[in-house]
């Protein structure tokens, strides 16, 4: 007999500073329990630069007036800001039958299924986690796992001032293009993060099996 796993509680938070919302999600996945229900955070953030466990120093090019705050997800160095979506998946991996490996690719197909939307061909890479336009990158996934219980998660851009990617090595990749779905889908009419937030929703109860 199949069992029906309880949807997550979706909440859209604005615009939220960063040391806030991780100090929240660590919070949040050191006191749940087993009964817990899941939940799914959707938001922005101010300007910031975040670095990752294996961050390495030398990816930090010129950050200039925006702070870079070491935090304890894996991957390398990355960017947030206005116009970006930011999603925090606060999941039970093992209530949910899914290894870290498969939470990546189910984040990155739901991401792929959000662009298609707007006609964006876009694919992951297994060398590379995140989801790419050719070359160029669109979206970012960087977790952490605690007790099979993920925080930390994905970020997808949307319509953004790119600027500050020129600022790092991306990710840890020297060179490497970051587009957005502005840009990408062509459109001339305004695409903003509230409305990319609600198809995303949908896809990640979609993908996540929920």
């Amino acid at each position: 007999m199949s069992v029906t796993i309880q949807k997550p509680l979706c909440k859209h938070l604005g615009i939220a500073p960063y040391q806030e919302t991780w100090d929240a999600m660590k919070a949040f996945t050191l006191n749940r329990s087993d009964d817990t229900q899941d939940e799914l955070w959707f938001l922005q953030h101010p300007p910031v630069f975040t670095q990752g466990l294996n961050g390495r120093k030398e990816h930090e090019l010129m950050p200039g007036d925006i702070p870079v705050i070491p935090i304890d997800r894996g991957g390398q160095i990355t960017y947030h800001g206005p116009g970006q979506l930011v999603v925090y998946p606060l999941i039970d991996l093992s209530r949910l039958k899914l290894t870290t490996r498969d939470l990546v690719c189910q984040l990155e197909k739901a991401i792929i299924a959000c662009l298609a939307d707007y006609n964006i061909h876009a694919k992951g890479r297994r060398d590379a986690p995140g989801v790419y336009v050719d070359k160029r990158k669109i979206g970012s996934l960087g977790l952490r796992i605690k007790k099979q219980r993920s925080y930390h998660g994905l970020s997808l851009n949307v319509n953004m001032d790119l600027e500050p990617f020129l600022r790092i090595n991306p990710c840890g990749y020297q060179g490497l293009v970051m587009t957005d779905i502005q840009k990408e889908s062509q459109s001339t009419l305004f695409i903003s993060v509230e409305e990319i937030a609600a198809k995303l929703e949908k896809h990640l109860i979609t993908y996540l099996g929920y």
